[in-house]
Formats: structure tokens, sequence, C-alpha cells
């Protein structure tokens, strides 16, 4: 394999209410969807794409393997860099997020703030400590 093992191009994440996961990024990330059908909302974050698939088309993307309900706990973070935590934070609460925790300073020297998306997957935004 040359260029192993390359970046992230997409993330999937499962939805059990694809209208609503669809939503919420468009209004908390304000992106505009980068491709739809009846089954998936796909966003673009940078170089990496955020496909949001309808949990009832999950099986057979990652089957033997199973779906696993969506309030049997977080199992994943992904972290946003920003400039001003706070800031970021009350914009978030501006837009109806609600924080999960934060903004707090971390004891590995950075500033964050975690919320939930509709799938039940955990957002933190992390930027540098206040001088």
């Amino acid at each position: 394999m040359t260029n192993w093992p390359g970046n992230i191009t997409a993330i999937t994440l499962f939805a059990d209410d694809l209208t609503e996961a669809r939503q919420f990024y468009i209004d908390v990330f304000e992106l505009p969807v980068h491709f739809e059908d009846d089954s998936s909302a796909v966003f673009t974050f940078g170089n990496t794409l955020i496909n949001l698939l309808a949990t009832r088309e999950a099986h057979d993307l990652i089957a033997p393997a199973r779906v696993a309900a969506a309030d049997d706990g977080a199992r994943a973070q992904f972290t946003l860099d920003v400039d001003d935590v706070d800031a970021s934070a009350a914009e978030l609460v501006g837009r109806g997020v609600t924080l999960l925790n934060g903004p707090l300073d971390r004891p590995w020297g950075i500033r964050t703030a975690a919320f939930a998306d509709p799938t039940g997957t955990i957002w933190e935004i992390a930027g540098p400590l206040a001088s």
C-alpha cells in the first residue's frame, strides 16, 4: 500500500432521524449540503466529508457488524479548532445548542466545550487558553 494510512476523507454517522440531523448541521455549522438523497446528507468540513446516513441503511454498509442504538452512549468525539472557545460556545448556544460541558480549561493546555448532535455524536470546540 502506498500513502498508507492517508487522509481521512469521509466519516459516516448513522442518523435515526435524518431530517433532524441534516437541519442541525445546516443551522449549527452553517454549512451547505454537499450531496443528499433519500438516505443521506453530506457536509464538507475542510477536506473531510461528514456523511449523515439514515440508520436503516447502515446495516448494508457495515455488515456483519451491528448498528448500535443511539442511546447506548457516546463512542467518538470530533474536535473543531476555534480561535475563541467562549465566543464560539456562546454562538452555539445562541443557535439552540445545549452544551454538555464547558467552556473549560483542560490540564493539557487548551480550552474546550462539548455538545452532541442528533446522531449522538459528540463534537468539541477547542482553542487556546485565555492569556
